[in-house]
């Protein structure tokens, strides 16, 4: 069994993307009926010609799964973000909101773990400690 079937056994209903590339593509294949799909980057393209910038396909299977595909730019929503710092700490202390990051340590490393940003070498956040 594939790791998306095994992680989502019963399809994707809402799938929020922010890297694009192989994932998103995937995750296409496999979305429920009225699938949400918020799109806010596509950093695994950030660095590739616009020749090699085709990314999939996906009206067919929008229009099959009646799916919304919807972009936006978090800058878009500036007049909230001292409301959303606020909410999102609540929710950190109160364990409604989780969130996994990668630590490398030491300034020499900096240069690697940005690197690895774009070859999907992190999980969640990426840190590089320097002490």
């Amino acid at each position: 069994m594939m790791p998306l079937q095994k992680a989502c056994p019963n399809g994707v209903d809402v799938y929020f993307d922010n890297v694009g590339g192989e994932i998103s593509d995937a995750v296409m294949n496999h979305l429920n009926r009225f699938a949400r799909i918020p799109v806010c980057g596509a950093i695994s393209s950030y660095n590739i010609s616009a020749s090699e910038d085709i990314g999939p396909r996906v009206q067919t299977k929008l229009i099959k799964t009646s799916a919304l595909m919807q972009g936006f730019i978090v800058a878009n929503y500036s007049d909230r973000f001292e409301e959303a710092a606020k909410d999102l700490a609540q929710w950190v202390k109160e364990d409604k909101l989780t969130y996994k990051e990668t630590i490398i340590e030491g300034f020499d490393n900096i240069p690697d773990a940005f690197l690895g940003l774009f070859k999907g070498e992190n999980v969640g956040k990426q840190l590089v400690k320097i002490s």
